[in-house]
């Protein structure tokens, strides 16, 4: 199992699931946060710190945010060389 990033992160990017991540596994897209799917421990710690409710377990993402799962997917075919993102700046 691993979890995406859905569409509540669109444009808030709070980066609270950054700052929890053990492995540094959450990276930064244009408009959004994305979980690398190989590098995701399933650690559940991002979860609950995310403040808008925008992390799921693969399994369990609701139905309006089922093409998240591919979009998550894509996003690290489509970005080789993406970056981790930095935790909030304080």
């Amino acid at each position: 199992m691993t979890y995406i990033i859905a569409e509540p992160c669109i444009t808030v990017i709070d980066r609270g699931c950054v700052e929890v991540c053990p492995v540094e596994c959450i990276y930064e897209g244009e408009d959004q946060l994305y979980i690398h799917p190989t590098e995701c421990v399933d650690c559940d710690a991002c979860r609950p710190a995310c403040p808008v409710d925008a992390i799921f377990a693969e399994s369990d993402t609701p139905e309006q945010w089922k093409s998240y799962l591919e979009k998550n997917a894509n996003y690290f075919v489509e970005h080789p060389d993406a970056v981790v993102a930095k935790p909030k700046e304080s």
